[in-house]
């Protein structure tokens, strides 16, 4: 990189929400909470090869006539003359982990260091005796890079990381392009609100059993096990419909309610890149489905759907990025259209921690916590987690006070059901 360069489509689009934009996430341990020094030692000693984490970002000059916070430019990202200091962003908090994970959601990182910063907290409601909770711009680098940046603290040698699969190379047609645009474009419906000045941001950390989770992956009749992803979604279809009541009685019905699901592009090559190289696939939630397992079902389907889905938006993602080149106004028009509570209600996220042994000065890591980003009024972000055999669910909410509590349990309930029938059946 050179002293300064010229955002990505993708992180300028980031940038233009307009919203705090903060994304995080927590790693939980038990044992006595690590001194804050050996801590900053263990960053600067793992990250400060990294160009990305000493980052700052450089707004656009400002033209006359133009009004506030717009402007023709694009930002930039300029290299620091030195790395980041570990003093200003590795931190001891006073809160514990649940409010601690509440105030970030709402409060903007300071632009004149790197966009990210990290806190050594003490006591948690989920298990555990201690936390490090590692915080970014949605600008700076998407959750897989956070995810990466968190490995990389660990104590196990990084040599013992997987890396992610080459896709084979696919043609792109302009039919397979036309999808994908009108999926970007489909109408569709928030989660009902009486008013956006009701709404209010909430967080919620559900644990899950990991023994209905485990029941609720094996579908009846041999079926093939559910995927996380997939359990997500079919579970969040049945809580949307436990807790507003049938589809047909939401405000824009028939129009769907849309889950949105990020999707990792890296490949082989560069499967610990940091930055934001992913993609968001909108999915139509089957809200009416008869029966927890009809709703899994369907789920199934629609994410069948996205490996090709995904390599479409590999090969139109480079034309996006050359039509922005002239300007920002691509990237925020498109910020703009895809932060519409009505556009992107929900987003659903799923992963694995894979390294079950997983130690930080040899306290053993009992359970990772992400902290999606807050969006706007009658919006909704989930992301459930496996931590060996931990399994746990993360709600941001921007709705009713609490909804993030809600709509968590209206989820763990729908498990619940979707685990009783398979033991049944089985």
């Amino acid at each position: 990189m050179t002293d300064s360069m010229r955002l990505p489509a993708v992180d300028e689009g980031h940038i233009r929400m307009g919203r705090p934009g903060v994304i995080g996430i927590a790693a939980v341990f038990s044992g006595r909470t690590p001194d804050l020094a050996a801590v900053r030692a263990r960053v600067v000693e793992r990250w400060s090869e990294l160009p990305r984490v000493s980052w700052t970002l450089r707004p656009p000059p400002r033209r006359p006539g133009l009004r506030t916070g717009a402007s023709l430019s694009s930002h930039r990202w300029t290299a620091a003359a030195a790395p980041f200091d570990p003093e200003s962003h590795v931190l001891a908090a006073d809160e514990k982990l649940e409010p601690l994970l509440r105030a970030c959601i709402q409060q903007p990182l300071p632009a004149e260091l790197p966009l990210w910063r990290m806190w050594l907290t003490e006591g948690t409601s989920c298990g555990g005796d201690f936390a490090v909770v590692l915080l970014a711009h949605h600008g700076l680098m998407d959750g897989r890079s956070l995810e990466t940046l968190m490995r990389l603290l660990m104590d196990e040698s990084p040599s013992s990381r997987r890396f992610a699969h080459t896709p084979p190379p696919s043609a792109l047609t302009m039919r397979d392009a036309g999808r994908e645009l009108h999926y970007m474009r489909a109408g569709g419906q928030a989660l009902p609100l009486p008013s956006p000045r009701a709404a209010e941001p909430s967080v919620a950390v559900t644990d899950l059993s990991a023994q209905v989770v485990q029941a609720a992956r094996r579908l009846p009749t041999g079926g093939p096990g559910a995927t996380l992803n997939e359990l997500l979604l079919g579970s969040l279809a049945g809580a949307l419909r436990a807790r507003y009541g049938p589809f047909a009685r939401w405000p824009k019905s028939p129009a769907p309610i849309y889950a949105t699901v990020p999707v990792d592009l890296r490949s082989g090559a560069d499967a610990y890149r940091l930055g934001n190289i992913v993609t968001a696939l909108r999915l139509p939630l089957p809200v009416d489905g008869d029966s927890p397992v009809d709703r899994l079902r369907a789920c199934q389907r629609l994410c069948a759907e996205l490996p090709a889905r995904s390599e479409v938006h590999r090969k139109v993602l480079p034309l996006l990025e050359a039509a922005a080149r002239p300007g920002p106004w691509v990237p925020a028009l498109l910020a703009r259209h895809l932060m519409q509570p009505d556009v992107t209600p929900m987003v659903c996220t799923a992963f694995k921690w894979r390294d079950r042994a997983s130690t930080l000065h040899g306290r053993p890591l009992l359970r990772v916590i992400p902290l999606p980003q807050l969006h706007r009024p009658g919006t909704a972000n989930l992301c459930l987690t496996q931590t060996g055999d931990t399994y746990t669910l993360t709600v941001v909410s921007n709705h009713r006070p609490g909804e993030a509590t809600v709509l968590g349990d209206a989820v763990a309930s729908e498990l619940e059901q979707l685990a009783a029938g398979q033991v049944r059946a089985g």
